[in-house]
């Protein structure tokens, strides 16, 4: 069994040297930007799970920028986290109906000139959830980059019941991100039941999903980190 790091490690040493990796750089300590991000973009918006969504959680990293694209023209609500959650109201909406420069909403950087800042409460009722991901195997285990934001951000949202067992997870990655290791997982990590690259689409029949927050794993310095953490609480 290989451990995430050496996993981690791994995947962004060989983006890096086959020259997968695209801007920001360097690709190591981040959901690495990739070669194809345009294309497995089209090839997510493809699948049922995504292109009938009304409503998406998404991380904002950059391969999935041109997925947060065209997710808003196809008229969906877009929601993504500020960094480490660190506000009270810790997501910001993006309304389709209310942008006018898509490309420039759904990057990180202009996310709250053209949306909305809103708690975690008043997130809508969510259809999808897409994940950024270092690595991913055929049977919906996921890496991070290491420091737990988007399996916490899940649990927070499943706690509020914004979304069940059932809501699809969706990753986009290179296919050299799709990995055969056998990786150990932990009850509060998130399995991915779709996975996009640019050449194929897998549905890995998922796994079972964390049903809210375990307070047990969070430490007081974390909890005490992250307000709405102290306020679910």
């Amino acid at each position: 069994m290989t451990g995430k790091e050496a996993i981690r490690e791994r995947i962004w040493d060989r983006l890096e040297a086959d020259g997968i990796a695209r801007f920001p750089f360097p690709p190591s300590g981040r959901i690495t930007n990739f070669e194809g991000a345009d294309e497995t973009a089209r090839r997510a918006m493809a699948t049922d799970e995504l292109s009938t969504a009304d409503a998406v959680k998404a991380n904002p990293d950059a391969p999935q920028l041109p997925l947060r694209r065209r997710l808003l023209r196809d008229g969906t609500s877009v929601y993504m986290a500020v960094p480490r959650l660190a506000d009270r109201a810790p997501f910001v909406e993006l309304d389709p109906d209310r942008i006018h420069d898509y490309d420039a909403a759904a990057t990180i950087s202009k996310m709250e000139t053209h949306g909305e800042r809103v708690s975690a409460g008043s997130v809508g009722e969510l259809d999808a959830i897409v994940v950024g991901s270092v690595a991913v195997t055929e049977r919906g285990e996921r890496i991070g980059k290491g420091e737990g934001y988007s399996d916490l951000e899940y649990a927070i949202l499943r706690e509020l019941g914004l979304l069940t067992g059932d809501t699809p997870v969706v990753t986009t990655v290179h296919d050299v991100q799709v990995v055969d290791d056998e990786i150990e997982t932990r009850p509060h990590d998130v399995p991915v039941d779709v996975i996009c690259t640019p050449t194929r689409t897998v549905r890995t029949g998922g796994g079972p999903t964390p049903e809210g927050v375990f307070w047990e794993l969070l430490s007081e310095e974390r909890i005490d980190e992250i307000p709405v953490l102290d306020a679910l609480r």
